[in-house]
């Protein structure tokens, strides 16, 4: 299942490195304020979606999806993240 977020995350630092003329992820990856407002817009639809109980899973998803993208055109590795979280653990 953790898979498919691992395959995300190769796939944004693929393309930062070769660029698909055309591409979405490229889009976010080249601008950093775009890739911002995205999560800001994604997270409010997400939480628009719980409260009224419709798309909670495809919002979700779109808020995981910039969310890893923003953190890439940050230069945040989620490997730093995940280490983090686990320095948290009790």
């Amino acid at each position: 299942m953790l898979k498919i977020l691992e395959d995300l995350i190769t796939l944004a630092r693929e393309r930062k490195g070769n660029p698909v003329e055309g591409s979405y992820t490229n889009k976010l990856l080249a601008d950093k304020s775009l890739a911002k407002e995205k999560v800001l817009e994604e997270i409010n639809e997400l939480i628009e979606a719980v409260e009224q109980d419709t798309n909670k899973i495809h919002e979700a998803a779109d808020v995981l999806y910039h969310l890893i993208m923003y953190l890439e055109k940050s230069e945040i590795k989620i490997e730093d993240v995940m280490e983090e979280l686990k320095s948290r653990r009790k």
